[in-house]
This record gives structure tokens, sequence and C-alpha cells, in this order.
């Protein structure tokens, strides 16, 4: 399964993006919360593990969507495993650095 990372600098600092490609161009929810996973905010360049803690490493902010994307960030320490919201589907967890 292959992952998606993008990367946008703003004024907060960096903004990462990462998703499992299958769950691109796809919505979910759980009743209370909705995610639709763009093509502009979600779309980038195909990445490995290592690329994608790189990246969550220099992040500000995070949005992580997809089995292997959240995994991979919990396997980093990025995320609580506590923190992962279950959306219908799929898994969705993000990060905020402090």
């Amino acid at each position: 399964m292959t992952l998606l990372l993008s990367e946008r600098e703003t004024p907060e600092g960096l903004i990462v993006a990462v998703c499992d490609e299958a769950t691109l161009g796809e919505s979910y929810e759980n009743g209370r919360v909705s995610l639709t996973v763009t093509e502009e905010f979600y779309g980038g360049d195909p990445a490995d593990a290592e690329t994608v803690l790189a990246a969550l490493a220099r992040a500000e902010t995070a949005n992580i969507v997809g089995e292997q994307a959240v995994a991979t960030a919990v396997d980093g320490g990025f995320v609580d495993p506590e923190n992962v919201l279950d959306l219908d589907g799929t898994v969705h967890a993000q990060y905020v650095r402090f």
C-alpha cells in the first residue's frame, strides 16, 4: 500500500497531510465527524514510512488518514492510539506540536 505525503508552509508553520493512497477521493464519517480525503489537501507524492516520519518530525500540524498512514504515525510516537478516530471504513488522526 502506498502512502501519499503533502507538505505546505504556512504562517503558522509546516502542515503535513498523509494518507493511504486508497483513501484519496473517499469520504468517511462516524455520525459526528465526517471527512473527505481531497486531492487538493491530501494529494501528494508517494512516500515510504521513513519519509513520512521525517516530515512529521518537522511538522507543526499533521492530518493523517488511513490504516497504514495512522499506524506509521502511531509507531513513530507522533499519535497516541487512544486519539485515533474510527470513521466507518478508515481511521483518522491529527498531530499538533505544542
